[in-house]
């Protein structure tokens, strides 16, 4: 049940794409920041890239934005964690 709801979130997000791309990136970034948070995820990050590094991207395009130049990525866990995840071990 718990893989379910952020699934029904990113799907719902992904319907929309086309309507939010002519959007601003923090309005956009704003809005789905609100939606996740009221659907009870407490731990994410979003992180608006360019649309060409989108295959390079870990996580999930949950937004497009800027008229489709940008895309907002969804993550799950907290921003440290992204963070530790992304520093290699040495």
């Amino acid at each position: 049940m718990n893989v379910v709801r952020p699934l029904l979130i990113v799907t719902l997000f992904v319907l929309a794409l086309p309507v939010a791309a002519r959007k601003p990136c923090e309005e956009l970034q704003a809005e789905i920041d609100a939606k996740i948070k009221a659907n009870g995820v407490a731990e994410f990050t979003l992180t608006v890239i360019d649309a060409a590094a989108e295959a390079d991207t870990e996580g999930k395009v949950v937004g497009s934005c800027d008229g489709g130049a940008k895309r907002i990525v969804y993550r799950r866990g907290d921003a440290r964690t992204a963070e530790v995840a992304a520093t290699p071990a040495g």
